[in-house]
C-alpha cells in the first residue's frame, strides 16, 4: 500500500473514532445514562486525545497531515450548526451547557482550530503533546470535579473553584506524560510540571469560553520560557 494510501486509511479510521464518540454520547444523553455535562467533557478529552492516531501515520509522505481531518470536519460542522442547528441535534447535546447552539461557535470550534494546528505546524512535538494533554485532560477534567467537589470559589474572569483548579493541574500533568512517554519523548519531570503549573494559573484567569484558546497559548509562553 502507497504511503497516501495508508495515510487516507489512519486518518478515516481517526474521523470515525471521534463521531463515535459523539454518536455514543449522544445516544447515552437521550436515555438518560449520562449527564449532558459529563457527555460534553467526555467527547472534549476524546477528541484531544485524537493524537494517540499519528503513531500510526507514515511521516515519510505529506499525506500525514491527514491527521487534522477528524478536527477539519468538525470545525466545518460546528460553523454549520452553530448557526442552523436545532435543540435535538447532537452535538448541541453533547458539546454544549445550556443547549445553545451558538455555544459551538466557541469553546468547542476554537478546540478543533487549536487541533488544526497541532496537528500541522507542530505535528509531533513536545509542545503539542504536553498542550493537548493538559487541554485535553486537564481542562476536560477541572469542571468535572471543580462542579461536584468545588466549595472554595473565586472569581477573577470567570467563576472558579481551588478543586478545579487542582484536578486540572493533576490530570492536565498526567494528560501530558502520558501522551509524551506514549511517543518516546524523554521526560523531564520538572520541566512538564512547571509548564502545567502555568497552564493551571492561565487557565484559572481564563475568560469564559476562551480557555480552548488560552490554555495552549499558555503552554507555548512556558514552553518558550522553560527550555
Amino acid at each position: 500500500m502507497s504511503p497516501f494510501l495508508y495515510n487516507t486509511l489512519i486518518s478515516a479510521v481517526s474521523v470515525f473514532y471521534v463521531f463515535a464518540v459523539v454518536a455514543v454520547m449522544d445516544f447515552l444523553v437521550k436515555r438518560n445514562f449520562v449527564p449532558q455535562d459529563i457527555s460534553r467533557k467526555i467527547v472534549h478529552i476524546a477528541a484531544g486525545s485524537w493524537l494517540i492516531f499519528w503513531l500510526f501515520f507514515d511521516d515519510t509522505h505529506w499525506s500525514k497531515y491527514f491527521n487534522i481531518a477528524p478536527a477539519l470536519i468538525w470545525a466545518i460542522l460546528l460553523l454549520i450548526k452553530g448557526f442552523t442547528a436545532d435543540e435535538n441535534d447532537e452535538a448541541v447535546k453533547t458539546m454544549t451547557r445550556t443547549g445553545d447552539r451558538r455555544e459551538l461557535l466557541k469553546g468547542p470550534l476554537y478546540f478543533t482550530i487549536i487541533m488544526c494546528i497541532m496537528g500541522t505546524v507542530y505535528y509531533k512535538t513536545f509542545f503539542a503533546f504536553t498542550a493537548m494533554g493538559i487541554l485535553g485532560w486537564g481542562d476536560g477534567l477541572a469542571p468535572v470535579f471543580g462542579k461536584r467537589f468545588g466549595k472554595h470559589k473565586f472569581k477573577i474572569l470567570s467563576d472558579k473553584s481551588i478543586e478545579g483548579s487542582v484536578a486540572f493541574l493533576i490530570f492536565g500533568f498526567i494528560g501530558a506524560l502520558i501522551f509524551n512517554l506514549i511517543f518516546g519523548v524523554q521526560i523531564d519531570y520538572k520541566l512538564l510540571l512547571l509548564i502545567t503549573l502555568f497552564a493551571t494559573l492561565i487557565e484559572a484567569i481564563s475568560p469564559k469560553d476562551l480557555d480552548n484558546l488560552l490554555i495552549p497559548v499558555g503552554v507555548g509562553i512556558a514552553v518558550i520560557l522553560y527550555i
